[in-house]
């Protein structure tokens, strides 16, 4: 077992800090990239190994994180749990959707992409079989997203973080080490159970509809009327078949559309410098610039004008 390392961005000259956090990720998790999606990029890591979990917890600013494939003799596989913000995972043609709680593995040896807010994750990496022998059908639930919801999921959850908060006694006993990794086993098959069984899982949403929605949201986010009635009138759906479908992505279509215009508004504020604060904020759909500033400060710590600025 490793000690528990501590890596920050604090005390590094900003220019420098997405450079100082791509050879630390490279490092832990060899052939993963890091784009900020943003000029000012910060964030803490702290890095764990027990036994044959190797574990990360990190945070920070909204960003892109990618990784290329990785081959290795044993199979494995790695899992993100969302401990705050939201992602999305994007990995052999399917897209997963985090909202805190939620966690999804995915496999290392091919390439996956994460479209990260501002946020804190658990990131486990461990070898395939053990988990595949308590889950058989492991490998239909990869990249699926697993609820947080369910009561395995908080457990799930639960554990993980208090063995973080244990992490400071440095237990060096390997049969300390070896029943971690059990329990960490059961516990992940017990959440990936209760998070597939049909009457636990949110209505699965057809993907032909699921495109055809988000592709919708995307094209009319200038709309300040774009809501869960407009989107289920262009789409010859019920209002309850839209809020299921967002819900499968563990989120409502207001959440969801606001997300994407204070995302597609903090592109456009460093992208377009001479385009005024409330131009932009109406551009994206929004009728009240104060409003605006107050959920993009929410969403992004600074507020438009600062962020403008840095």
């Amino acid at each position: 077992m490793t000690a528990v390392q501590k890596f920050a961005t604090e005390g590094i000259a900003p220019p420098e800090r997405l450079a100082f956090w791509n050879e630390l990720v490279d490092r832990v998790y060899s052939g993963t990239y890091v784009k900020s999606r943003s000029g000012d990029f910060s964030g803490e890591m702290w890095t764990w190994q027990v036994g044959d979990l190797a574990m990360i917890r990190p945070r920070s600013t909204a960003s892109f994180v990618g990784r290329d494939p990785r081959y290795t003799a044993d199979e494995r596989l790695i899992l993100h749990l969302q401990c705050r913000g939201s992602s999305s995972h994007r990995q052999s043609g399917t897209e997963t959707l985090l909202g805190a709680g939620d966690f999804v593995i995915a496999s290392p040896h091919e390439a996956y992409a994460i479209d990260l807010a501002a946020h804190e994750l658990l990131v486990v990496e461990f070898p395939r079989a053990p988990l595949a022998e308590r889950f058989p059908g492991i490998d239909d639930a990869l990249r699926q997203r697993m609820s947080g919801e369910t009561p395995g999921a908080r457990v799930f959850h639960d554990f993980l973080l208090s063995l973080w908060r244990q992490s400071q006694q440095g237990f060096a006993d390997p049969d300390w080490q070896d029943g971690v990794s059990q329990v960490f086993y059961d516990l992940v098959a017990l959440a990936m159970r209760g998070a597939t069984r049909p009457d636990a899982a949110a209505p699965a949403a057809d993907s032909a509809l699921h495109r055809r929605v988000l592709g919708i949201v995307e094209a009319q986010l200038a709309d300040p009327a774009l809501r869960t009635l407009s989107l289920a009138s262009a789409c010859g759906a019920s209002v309850r078949t839209i809020q299921n479908l967002f819900a499968g992505m563990g989120t409502t279509p207001s959440a969801y559309i606001l997300e994407r215009r204070l995302a597609r508004a903090a592109e456009r504020l460093a992208a377009a410098p001479g385009a005024s604060i409330t131009e932009v904020a109406f551009d994206l759909g929004f009728n009240d610039s104060a409003y605006f500033a107050r959920a993009f400060r929410q969403r992004f710590g600074v507020s438009p004008r600062e962020w403008r600025r840095k």
